[in-house]
């Protein structure tokens, strides 16, 4: 009979499963004291911490690890650990996350936030297990198993996360970054970079209210600003075309004139250089306010109009020709210009469609601000990009698709608002931010290549 053992730790694994679970049950018996929990709360969580932990251990290390020796190489155990270390470091991470909080964070300490913690743990496990038996859209499982799990715990531990008003909130806000990551979603399954959307959403957010204030009607201002938002598309797609390789130096590059270029324009005559300030249009505020309503129901217009959106990219995407081409450039561009296919063309579209829905990003925000600030697009420098990385489309070109942004966009703006909702400071709110954010794209093993699918 041989005996399980972890690789180069040579212990057994289901003790070394235990020790750890001993580990994290005493903590938590001696935070319990700390925050003057009643003895018989602290028992039943130490309890069932150790239970869930020693569980969870044998589930995700135990049923795969084997001792038995291959003659041609490594041992299964060495190929297991090698194959789960990711999720081990997962569970290690969110341990170490919720040691902070508790040290720090008063309160913190307590039934509800350990159940959390066994759900996070519990997905970490699911996602590297299950995910296996859905090769073909395991970052799209995984956004989903990530979401429901945050979803869940926010509504154990914040009043009123799963009321009705604050999911219309959240889909509000997940709407605006969703129609701004349009763009960099075409820009990524193509191998580019587009850092000038938010100065395109903050130079539209400005320049849409300065042109209503000279007296441009309200709906020709709106077309003039997605024009030019897609000339500023076209302008970034053919310059980062031409110097190949240094996309984000250009688009960034871009995006600083634009946006200085718009705050010299509506500065003349005016003290407040780079904001304005006029009366918006009803139909517009209608269009992004928590009140507007679409045919009479309830819902904001710029949902429905990020629903539409989403739907029709996803079926451009994966039914048209023209969608097949974009892949192919994405994976191989000598192989796709062999076949006639103009990457010329494709990689100016897209950015050309990047910076159209920028400004219509732009357009919205001043629908639900009601005034023209020009910084207004800064957090969707990180945001785009994280929402399409979050949602497991490669950075690389060629793998990926909008609705795995979707499920990104969703998975980022259920975790800003339980942040939030829990009562953690900004500086608390980027670090985890960022803490849980590097976990959950290490485990996004990337679906079947793209060339198994043309």
């Amino acid at each position: 009979m041989t005996t399980t053992t972890l690789p180069k730790l040579g212990l057994p694994a289901s003790v070394a499963g235990l020790v750890l679970g001993l580990i994290l049950a005493a903590i938590g018996v001696v935070f319990g004291f700390i925050q003057g929990l009643s003895v018989p709360v602290i028992i039943l969580t130490g309890i069932a911490t150790l239970g869930s932990f020693v569980w969870l251990w044998r589930f995700v290390i135990g049923q795969f690890i084997s001792s038995d020796k291959r003659e041609d190489g490594p041992s299964e155990a060495v190929l297991a650990w090698r194959q789960y270390r990711a999720a081990v470091f997962g569970v290690i991470a969110a341990l170490l996350i919720f040691l902070i909080l508790s040290l720090t964070v008063e309160g913190f300490f307590n039934v509800w936030n350990i159940i959390s913690l066994l759900i996070l743990l519990t997905i970490v496990g699911l996602t590297k297990s299950l995910g296996r038996h859905f090769e073909q859209n395991r970052s799209a499982f995984i956004g989903i198993m990530v979401l429901s799990g945050l979803f869940s715990i926010g509504a154990m531990n914040i009043e009123g996360f799963a009321s009705g008003i604050n999911i219309k909130s959240m889909l509000l806000f997940a709407a605006f970054l969703g129609i701004a990551a349009v763009g960099q979603t075409l820009v990524a399954l193509l191998g580019g970079l587009d850092l000038s959307i938010p100065f395109i959403i903050g130079a539209s957010n400005v320049g849409l209210l300065y042109l209503i204030s000279l007296g441009v009607p309200p709906w020709l201002a709106a077309i003039i600003v997605l024009l030019i938002g897609a000339g500023l598309g076209v302008i970034n797609g053919i310059l980062s075309y031409r110097l190949q390789g240094q996309a984000l130096i250009v688009t960034l590059g871009t995006g600083f004139a634009i946006s200085g270029g718009v705050q010299i324009i509506t500065s003349i005559g005016s003290a407040y250089g780079g904001n304005v300030f006029a009366t918006v249009p009803s139909w517009l505020s209608n269009l992004a306010a928590m009140n507007g309503s679409t045919l009479g129901l309830p819902i904001p217009p710029a949902i429905a109009i990020w629903l539409l959106i989403a739907i029709l990219l996803i079926a451009a995407l994966k039914l048209t020709a023209a969608g097949r081409y974009l892949y192919a450039l994405g994976v191989n561009r000598t192989s796709a210009n062999r076949v006639m296919i103009s990457e010329f063309a494709y990689w100016v579209s897209a950015y050309a469609i990047s910076g159209f829905f920028a400004a219509l990003t732009g357009g919205l925000l001043l629908g639900w601000s009601g005034g023209g600030f020009i910084g207004v697009g800064d957090q969707y420098l990180f945001l785009t990009l994280a929402a399409v990385v979050v949602g497991g489309t490669s950075l690389l070109g060629g793998q990926g698709g909008y609705g795995f942004t979707v499920i990104g966009v969703l998975v980022l703006q259920v975790l800003s608002s339980f942040l939030i909702g829990i009562g953690l400071s900004f500086e608390w709110q980027q670090f985890i931010f960022g803490l849980l954010i590097l976990p959950m794209v290490a485990l996004y093993a990337r679906s079947p290549h793209i060339r198994t699918q043309i």
